[in-house]
């Protein structure tokens, strides 16, 4: 049982770019065929759009582990838990970037969470982990961490 689960989905404004592979595809097929342009056009944005929606990353948070893409950390090792936003995130995601952090970033998604560990066998200090909702994230490793 989680007690917060995102999923890193692309933004809106992403998907519906992605539209513009129906034209493109209608320039390149019209002279053979229309339908067969509108068809390789509908294929490809679905297409797109089910692979940027499949390897969206997802973090979960349980009363034993902290999860954020492909790795996983104990609820032990996590010292300290900072939010960011505007200015300070992008600060965080460039100069105050520690080239040994765990990344799970999104481009499209403003607020990042910093996880900081306290694990002496694991070489990287933190997790830097976007997030659409960055004070329920903290939050939800706040309060697993007093169980």
């Amino acid at each position: 049982m989680y007690s917060y689960r995102e999923r890193l989905s692309p933004a809106w404004w992403l998907v519906t770019a992605l539209g513009l592979l129906l034209p493109g595809s209608l320039l390149i097929f019209l002279p053979l065929n229309p339908a067969v342009g509108i068809a390789v056009g509908l294929v490809l944005w679905w297409g797109s759009v089910a692979l940027l929606w499949l390897s969206a990353p997802v973090i979960t948070v349980s009363a034993e582990q902290l999860s954020a893409g492909s790795a996983s950390i104990e609820r032990s090792f996590i010292a300290r838990v900072d939010v960011y936003d505007k200015d300070d995130a992008r600060v965080q995601r460039g100069t105050g970037l520690d080239a040994r952090a765990w990344l799970v970033l999104r481009g499209w998604i403003d607020p990042v969470v910093k996880v900081t560990l306290n694990d002496p066998q694991d070489p990287t200090p933190y997790w830097l982990i976007s997030s659409r909702r960055p004070a329920q994230l903290a939050h939800a490793l706040e309060r697993v961490e007093q169980i």
